[in-house]
């Protein structure tokens, strides 16, 4: 017997009507799956340094892909005209990119997501009342667009937008995509802000660096060229000036193998001991000067001055002591590396040191200039005498490069 109260009507959907729903539900979720894969593909492309046009060209090109739009394009604030310019784009006419612009006030929508960063969605723009539609959309034939701001850890870029002809809706999982590419984009120009910032002032720093080197350099050889002058009267008051003037070549020597080296608080030992014997090859004219080194001997700049100071005072005694009345002799400098020691040897193959040589309380002015020097590199000297000759060694501590 049929009831007599309400019924509730059954509304049976088709096998068809369920199926279309299916594979609409599949569809979303795998432009879901490939849009993490398009955001992770350009999160790499980022982290591998990729120049800025490059990555914007990526970017319009995944955005656009990943919402399956057939525009997008990366629109840069200009301050001054209070527009965006189109940076970097996908779909648009020829000759657009680059050149093309709109205005980046509140009436636009593109304007709007730069300055209150938040995202818009205009998926009717045939009917669009809060913003007015900007005429590049209009002549392309565009229906709905998507903008997010650009934003990085200074001043925004700009606006990364997405338009399509088709119809449809942009949603707020469209969104959450589009600001992704954005965020990583951002992150991106503005890590290429500050590098190129960092490169303008590095290269100012060494500019500076380079014009101190070369003034110190040209006012320390302005200086020995005075002594020189002053030398030719008295032969013993020139040889003195002669000396001096030696060692102020041998600081103006540091100071230019600061601006070539590598590294400024460290100067290759080798190279800069090599220059040194060749200047002193002008204050011994009657000794033959040889340099050997076992290879590069990184140390602080300090300490490497000082060694060169010593040298130059070495090899000027051996000059004078070791072959006295202007015979000609040989004298060796000699680097070497030993583990985290760097041994210098100044050799000659003269008449040798007196016997009591080490017990003297009088000495010269560069005996008295070594020990001090030695004393202020906390390095270790010590004679050693061979057949012929004698040999000055001193081991010196240094780092690790």
């Amino acid at each position: 017997m049929p009831s007599s109260g309400p019924t509730t009507p059954v509304i049976e959907s088709s096998p068809r009507t369920g199926e279309r729903q299916t594979n609409m539900n599949e569809r979303a979720f795998r432009s879901r799956i490939r849009q993490q894969e398009i955001l992770a593909e350009f999160g790499v492309a980022a982290l591998k340094g990729t120049p800025l046009m490059e990555l914007l060209n990526a970017a319009v090109r995944l955005a656009a892909e990943g919402l399956e739009a057939e525009f997008c394009k990366v629109l840069e604030y200009i301050p001054t005209e209070n527009r965006l310019l189109m940076k970097a784009g996908v779909g648009w006419h020829e000759g657009l990119v680059g050149t093309a612009s709109v205005g980046a006030d509140l009436a636009s929508p593109s304007g709007f997501a730069l300055r209150t960063g938040k995202p818009v969605i205009s998926n009717h723009l045939e009917s669009e009342e809060r913003f007015r539609t900007p005429e590049l959309l209009a002549m392309h034939g565009v229906r709905r667009a998507m903008n997010v701001i650009l934003q990085g850890d200074g001043a925004p870029y700009g606006a990364l937008e997405v338009d399509s002809r088709s119809e449809g809706e942009f949603s707020e999982y469209d969104i959450a995509f589009l600001q992704g590419a954005a965020n990583i984009l951002g992150m991106a120009i503005e890590r290429q802000r500050h590098e190129r910032a960092l490169k303008a002032a590095l290269e100012h720093q060494r500019l500076l660096l380079k014009e101190i080197n070369h003034r110190v350099k040209n006012s320390l050889q302005l200086v020995a060229s005075m002594l020189h002058l002053q030398a030719a009267d008295d032969p013993e008051v020139g040889r003195r000036l002669k000396e001096a003037s030696s060692r102020i070549l041998a600081i103006g020597r540091a100071h230019d193998r600061l601006y070539h080296s590598p590294q400024v608080e460290k100067i290759d030992l080798a190279n800069y001991l090599s220059d040194i014997c060749r200047d002193l090859e002008e204050v011994t004219p009657n000794s033959d000067l040889y340099f050997e080194a076992s290879g590069p001997v990184f140390i602080g700049t300090d300490n490497a001055i000082a060694v060169a100071l010593i040298v130059t005072e070495l090899v000027a005694n051996a000059a004078k002591h070791a072959y006295p009345n202007g015979v000609r002799g040989r004298i060796w400098v000699r680097l070497m590396r030993f583990a985290d020691v760097a041994q210098v040897s100044v050799r000659d193959e003269g008449v040798g040191l007196p016997v009591d040589f080490a017990t003297r309380k009088r000495v010269g002015l560069g005996m008295r200039l070594i020990h001090a020097l030695v004393q202020q590199t906390e390095a270790k000297l010590r004679i050693e005498r061979p057949e012929r000759g004698t040999e000055f060694v001193l081991d010196i501590s240094v780092e690790d490069e």
